[in-house]
């Protein structure tokens, strides 16, 4: 079987976010062995995915794991999906995809950027966990929990700087969020082409910092859409890797758009088992 390594969230290799993405000809094999793979390509999440019949309200069936457990919305691993489906020339314009949080829309543009359509987070303030603050060692302007199938904590800073400069106990972290932690600050200089910026911590997936989080981005759309006034923003997320994700938050959906390249094209060797 074909797997490919592809870097979302980014038009250039070794930036943005890696996946791992693995196109099956029938359905999905067991959970074990898909876990299995997830583990051994070892990257934040690896995307299975195989054909629909025709007819239906999605095209391909999704699923993403990271190295320890399936999850249920996956932002950066879907867009590497689209982008091999597109580039194999097994689909042309706009992708249906059948997932755990629904139906998930993918759309290839002429000059090749990717944007998706998913579901709207909510953003439920919350109470700033002494465990979490102590963690973080930041100061904390405010604290969000976010929608069932995000499960981040959504944690605001008081600028870029702080953010960058974050040295999180990862190991204190696991456990204070159904997902993970993200943090964020408005852009120090908008004029450098981003609006705010984030860093995303999941130790409790197995993921100390993930470089590129998509579907936390259906959580900072409408977070800094309500701040700075505007619906067509751009976030930068990561520490030493980065990636640029425009975001366009419209009511209960959320439109992510970015680039992706593929950097290996390989071929697993170890076939499904029963």
């Amino acid at each position: 079987m074909r797997l490919r390594v592809v870097d979302a969230f980014t038009d250039r290799p070794f930036r943005g976010n890696p996946a791992g993405v693995l196109l099956l000809d029938g359905g999905f094999p067991p959970d074990a062995w898909l876990q299995q793979v997830a583990a051994e390509v070892n990257l934040s999440e690896t995307a299975f995915a195989h054909p629909l019949p025709p007819g239906g309200e999605a095209d391909w069936a999704l699923r993403w794991f990271t190295p320890a457990a399936e999850v249920d919305m996956c932002g950066h691993a879907t867009l590497a999906t689209a982008h091999v489906i597109a580039t194999a020339g097994l689909a042309q314009g706009l992708i249906r995809f059948s997932a755990r949080c629904g139906v998930l829309t993918a759309e290839t543009a002429e000059d090749g950027s990717i944007t998706m359509d998913f579901p709207t987070s909510s953003l439920t303030p919350v109470a700033v966990d002494p465990v979490v603050r102590r963690a973080l060692g930041a100061e904390i302007r405010s604290v969000h929990d976010t929608s069932e199938h995000v499960g981040d904590l959504l944690v605001e800073l008081v600028d870029e700087r702080a953010v960058r400069e974050l040295t999180p106990d990862h190991a204190a972290l696991r456990g204070h969020s159904r997902r993970g932690v993200i943090v964020t600050a408005a852009a120090e200089d908008p004029s450098r082409g981003y609006d705010f910026v984030s860093r995303g911590f999941f130790p409790a997936l197995g993921i100390d910092e993930d470089p590129v989080t998509g579907s936390a981005h259906t959580a900072l759309a409408p977070f800094w859409a309500a701040r700075l006034g505007r619906t067509s923003l751009v976030g930068l997320q990561g520490g030493a890797r980065t990636g640029l994700v425009a975001v366009r938050p419209a009511g209960d959906r959320t439109l992510l758009t970015g680039n992706a390249v593929t950097v290996i094209d390989g071929e697993l060797l170890a076939r499904p088992h029963s």
